[in-house]
């Protein structure tokens, strides 16, 4: 490694004594001279509710403490906690760092300093040591039981049955009730003691280590997780709490967060006596004043406050500790506070890098021995992180997975996925805030009394390494692996508790597309790119050619890895893979062949033998009307697709084995779509055929000699499509109920015949909190709509169902004052919604009518729907408050807690609900219609060189893989709400065919190779990004029976 250059320290640097404290973080320092003076004894009370006397000069500033208390817990991680003390005024107060201790702590002897968790990541795997962990553990168990980290009752079982199983072990009832009654872990315990010892029992097997990693995973969605509370009025005089998180500046009624001003939002922070200011950034489409001044108890108060929002921005903000300012000459204004140790992303860097030694520790509260691993490498990035958690595994950047056919599977490289800042307001180690993928420079000053700027402002970086992943995380993955959220980086997810304002995507980033990642195809590789034919048909064959590699994948989902997995576990009857197997294996023989004879066709056509010469091979319609012709032969086993499907799904229902076997299947990062999709993957791609030779067709004069074999293959390949079109639109609406079903909780009989999906979207629900998000679907019978409460599933949870029959739409927005607002009217319950825009408000109106008037027609209400009414569905009178409860609700399926489903972050419904956006019936029909493959040059914002990928574009989503050899995708992009346009000028993007896509601070640059496939890029990725026309709707609602 070398020897580590010695950094001055932070007291050096302000011409203060060194300390005596051992860094956490600087490696290779040695201790530095202690002090010269008188020691004093301070006591500190540990998270364990333990108290250590430390002995510190008493000039010595308050870093020594902090480090002493770091190094007698042989703590890595120790920048997250502070301590924590009662001034001379009894206002709690963070110890500064800076500052002699003697000048903050006056009679250290009365005084017992708290050591505390002082910075709450946004994402708990960040924490890398299993001591970091068990220590925020501890925090959470203190906070509960002040009553600081409120939540429901159910939230709070849950929580409290981890913290038992790591202090006793697994499961006995006689032994769970004893140790409650010994331990009082929240004040009403007596009422959940049942419900504890009921979640304790689905425990068993955990170690303590997995329980605090469950403890954290839980807590960190909760509301006020992290959260304390600074009691202010607003200049109306209502009383309010402002709390400072990693996201920004909150604001909270009682317990209840009414408002969140990101960092990316806030301009300037200062105080002028108790008046604590925010200074936004100019945004025209915000309704909020240029500043914002909020009323504190006291002057004392509001520099506390301030305080610790300047460190918050500076540790989650800031890429390395802000330097001091130069002293005036003169006189100084303001306050001199500046933030003191390392940033976050400093700490990550540390640990990234190995440069500790790991040791036991002692957990005092628990019965069972558990140490650090040392046998663990030092420089894994989450060697810490539990095994049991499916989202620990790591990306392969290599040559893709290897064959089931294969008997042993030898281990690959494996590199760690990336995250970078979505967002301005996103932290550079990663916070999951995800809006964008990489931040700009952030012009801010923080002042004190009007003249003193307290935070430097950030600056830009590349991404930063994620330390772990993202459990059911915006927050849904701007680059997430795996669409079904199986065994992937959980740094592929979905955040569930983001605010209104930060309902924002998180961007990740795989080693694919990570700048050091993979090799780059640069200007000088540039000049010796081989010149292929210019012919917009020879482009047209590259796209059939491209697009059969991907099919050809996708069939071997199924006849490769499916049946090998199926082979191996007897979960799957014998009826049912053989309607599967051999229907799917034919298919997967032929397009084998073809394959191989366009790229013969396509070598001889690029000149790679004298054919070319006579022009003999500069066609493609003789090849594809002999095997279209070939394909009405293997007409019987398309027919079988959907009784497949069918009968897949029918014994998924009666089986709960095959159930838990599929999905364990969808985990696996080869099925990286719906397990079902794959099943009506043939007949999709007879659609695209029938695309391909249309625009031959359309390309090729009657004169052309490709002409008359394309227009033979034309009607041969049409008449299939309308053999099988009507099978096809049925297929679809069977199979998108059956993959709405496994994102919704609450309902039983969603799948009934007759019954077909028209829409799904966020939609903001009006009740007496205010507007509140919530997820809508739209059926041609029923409205539902659903919350994202917190269950280990990351499913919706059925809160209500409007029967479409007699149902009236108003828009009301004058009547109730806000934008985009409807009113639905049903006969026994009304609810008055708003939409993200006027676009999205007509998309629903339209709909919703339609769905109406297709009700009406109909011989009423579905008898068969109302029936199963959802757990909590209520009458319209209790309504308001069931919505109140849902954000954190467990307790609307414990089936769902008891099977430990997969983590489904990355769905449509979860992209829908962090887009703030909706898709129809319709779209999903156009992107099944417009589906690509090819090789794109990828290009970051702030990056220099390009870089090769194969990418797939296909349910929205643009897939991303090293090349097409490989059998799983390394990343994914979701497209709904993302803009795509043509890089301007001031972009200095000197590149032909190039098209940007951005979605807020996100920008992506991709670069085609010739302008006929520049242009289909844009048209598939066009339809994904942006609505379709009303004309093209209505085509396909001909042929959809809504």
């Amino acid at each position: 490694m070398g020897e580590i250059e010695q950094k001055p320290t932070p007291g050096s640097r302000l011409g203060a004594p060194e300390n005596s404290g051992i860094s956490t973080l600087e490696r290779g320092q040695k201790p530095p001279p202690t002090p010269s003076g008188k020691l004093m004894s301070i006591k500190i009370q540990m998270l364990d509710d333990t108290q250590e006397a430390f002995e510190v000069p008493q000039r010595a500033p308050g870093k020594v403490l902090l480090d002493a208390v770091c190094s007698h817990l042989n703590l890595v991680e120790g920048d997250y906690f502070g301590l924590e003390f009662p001034d001379h005024k009894k206002i709690t107060v963070w110890l500064d760092l800076l500052k002699p201790i003697v000048k903050q702590i006056r009679r250290p002897k009365h005084v017992v300093v708290k050591f505390v968790v002082k910075f709450f990541p946004p994402d708990h795997t960040q924490l890398q040591e299993e001591l970091t962990r068990y220590l925020f553990a501890l925090q959470v168990k203190q906070d509960l039981a002040q009553g600081r980290l409120t939540c429901n009752d159910t939230s709070a079982a849950l929580l409290i049955s981890h913290i038992v199983q790591s202090e006793i072990g697994d499961f006995d009832e006689a032994l769970d009730r004893e140790h409650l009654a010994k331990n009082k872990y929240i004040p009403q315990q007596d009422t959940l003691e049942d419900k504890i010892v009921e979640f304790h029992h689905n425990h068993i097997g955990q170690t303590p280590a997995e329980s605090d990693f469950q403890l954290l995973e839980v807590a960190r969605r909760l509301e006020m997780y992290g959260i304390r509370l600074h009691p202010a009025q607003d200049r109306e005089g209502t009383k309010i709490n402002l709390a400072v998180a990693n996201t920004g500046i909150l604001v909270f009624q009682g317990f209840t967060k009414i408002n969140a001003f990101n960092w990316a939002k806030v301009r300037k922070l200062s105080f002028k006596r108790k008046r604590f200011l925010i200074k936004l950034r100019p945004d025209a489409n915000s309704s909020y004043q240029d500043t914002l001044e909020f009323l504190m108890a006291s002057r004392d108060f509001c520099k506390s406050f301030w305080k610790i929002c300047v460190e918050h921005h500076a540790f989650f903000r800031l890429f390395e500790e802000p330097k001091p300012k130069p002293k005036p000459v003169l006189f100084s204004r303001g306050s001199s506070f500046r933030f003191s140790g390392r940033t976050q992303k400093q700490v990550l860097d540390y640990v990234k890098e190995g440069g500790h030694k790991k040791v036991q520790f002692e957990r005092k509260h628990s019965k069972i021995h558990s140490i650090r691993s040392l046998s663990m490498q030092p420089t894994a990035l989450n060697s810490e992180v539990p095994k049991q958690s499916p989202q620990n595994t790591s990306l392969a950047c290599g040559d893709g997975a290897e064959s089931p056919r294969a008997q042993s599977y030898q281990p690959t490289k494996e590199l760690k996925a990336s995250v970078e800042e979505p967002g301005p307001q996103q932290s550079p180690a990663g916070s999951k805030l995800a809006d964008g993928a990489a931040t700009g420079p952030l012009e801010e000053e923080e002042e004190e009394e009007g003249g003193q700027d307290g935070l430097q402002p950030s600056k830009p970086a590349p991404p930063q390494p994620s330390t772990g992943s993202v459990t059911g995380s915006p927050h849904l993955s701007e680059l997430s692996v795996n669409s079904q959220g199986g065994a992937v980086p959980a740094n592929a997810s979905l955040s569930p508790n983001l605010s209104p304002d930060t309902k924002q995507a998180s961007p990740l980033i795989s080693p694919l597309l990570n700048d050091q990642a993979c090799p780059r195809t640069d200007d000088e590789e540039e000049g010796r790119r081989k010149r292929f034919p210019t012919d917009k048909a020879y482009f047209i064959a590259k796209e059939v050619s491209t697009t059969e590699r991907t099919y050809l994948k996708d069939l071997e989902v199924l006849t490769l890895w499916f049946q090998s997995t199926a082979s191996k576990d007897d979960a799957m009857p014998d009826t049912l893979k053989s309607l599967i197997f051999p229907n799917f294996e034919p298919l997967h023989k032929f397009h084998t062949n073809f394959l191989k004879e366009i790229e013969q066709r396509l070598a001889l056509w690029e000149g790679r033998s004298n054919a070319h010469i006579r022009g003999d091979h500069q066609r493609i319609g003789d090849i594809m009307l002999k095997n279209i012709q070939g394909m009405k032969h293997l007409s019987a086993h398309l027919w079988k697709h959907s009784e497949a499907l069918e009968v897949l799904e029918t014994s998924i229902k009666s089986s709960r084995r095959l159930e838990h076997f599929c999905r364990d299947f969808e985990m696996q990062k080869v099925c990286y779509l719906p397990l079902n999709t794959f099943l009506l993957r043939p007949l999709h791609r007879l659609m695209h055929y029938k695309q391909v030779l249309e625009r031959l067709c359309k390309h090729h004069p009657p004169s052309h000699a490709d002409f008359r074999d394309c227009r033979a293959a034309l009607a041969e390949i049409t008449e299939m499509v309308a053999q099988l079109h009507s099978t096809m639109i049925k297929m679809e609406n069977f199979q998108k109920l059956h993959e709405l079903k496994k994102d919704l909780i609450g309902i039983d009989n969603l799948v009934i015949p007759g019954r077909e999906f028209i829409r799904l979207g966020s939609l903001s629900k009006l009740s007496g909190k205010g507007l509140q998000q919530r997820m809508f679907f739209l059926f041609n019978d029923v409205l539902l709509y659903t919350s994202r409460g917190l269950t280990t599933s990351n499913q919706f949870k059925v809160h209500g169902q409007l029967p479409l029959y007699g149902m009236t739409v108003e828009e009301s927005e004058d009547e109730w004052g806000v934008p985009h607002c409807l009113t639905l009217r049903g006969q026994r319950q009304s609810i008055i919604v708003a939409a993200s825009s006027r676009a999205e408000m007509e998309k629903w109106v339209e709909d919703i009518r339609m769905a109406i008037d297709l009700a009406e027609k109909s011989s009423g209400p579905s008898a068969d729907f109302l029936a199963s009414s959802p757990p909590d569905s209520k009458s319209p009178e209790e309504a308001p408050v069931a919505d109140q409860e849902s954000e954190d609700d467990l307790s609307a399926s414990r089936t769902s807690l008891e099977r430990q489903a997969p983590h489904r972050g990355n769905t449509m419904v979860h992209v829908c609900w962090h887009r703030n956006t909706s898709v129809s019936m319709v779209d999903f029909s156009i992107a099944v219609e417009n589906q690509l493959s090819g090789n794109l040059l990828r290009k970051f914002k702030n990056s220099n060189g390009w870089q090769k990928l194969w990418v797939v574009f296909t349910n929205f989503c643009l897939f991303f893989y090293k090349s097409h050899q490989d059998n799983h995708p390394l990343a994914s992009l979701p497209l709904l709400g993302y803009s795509l346009t043509i890089p301007s000028e001031s972009e200095n993007i000197h590149k032909d065919y190039v098209f940007k896509l951005h979605f807020k601070s996100h920008v992506y640059y991709f670069r085609a190779e010739s302008e006929y496939t520049f242009d289909r890029w844009m048209e598939v990725i066009r339809s994904a990004t942006s609505s379709a026309s009303k004309a093209h709707i209505l085509s396909h609602k001909e042929s959809h029976v809504y």
